[in-house]
């Protein structure tokens, strides 16, 4: 059986250090304004043998909110669409990203004792849709297929 939380931090950090920008696991990082995402774990799909089997693929699908806010130097400002496209855009290369001419991903997804088989966007919900809301956010799902190594 592939354990989950392994793979929740090897996500985090590859989310954050191939945009630049914070990320928080269910919650919004600490000490931290917008942009920022968000990560959760979704319900997981196990295929096959039962769960006490080492050797069972899994699959996951997380959900990566992009989330834009007002600038705190600017008090009358609001997050922006542009803004949360451009991250959705970020997470999308980070996540998804592959070399042109190897075909490899550009960052790879480091988890021990399992092989990322696939990864693919599962689901692109799309941003909110009032521009005056203080805070804005854009919603992706992403899907991992895994196998233990």
């Amino acid at each position: 059986m592939i354990d989950r939380l392994p793979v929740t931090m090897a996500l985090s950090a590859l989310l954050a250090s191939a945009t630049g920008l914070p990320v928080g696991r269910g919650n919004k990082p600490s000490d931290t304004n917008p942009p920022y995402y968000l990560l959760y774990a979704l319900p997981a799909e196990l295929s096959g043998a039962p769960l006490a089997d080492e050797h069972e693929d899994a699959s996951f699908v997380y959900q990566v909110t992009s989330v834009s806010g007002p600038d705190p130097s600017r008090p009358d400002s609001r997050g922006v669409a542009d803004q949360t496209e451009w991250m959705a855009d970020k997470a999308r290369k980070a996540l998804l990203g592959r070399d042109p001419v190897t075909g490899l991903w550009l960052h790879t997804l480091t988890i021990p004792d399992v092989k990322v088989q696939g990864r693919s966007l599962d689901v692109e919900a799309g941003g909110t849709n009032d521009p005056s809301d203080a805070i804005m956010s854009y919603v992706q799902r992403f899907r991992f297929d895994l196998t233990p190594a």
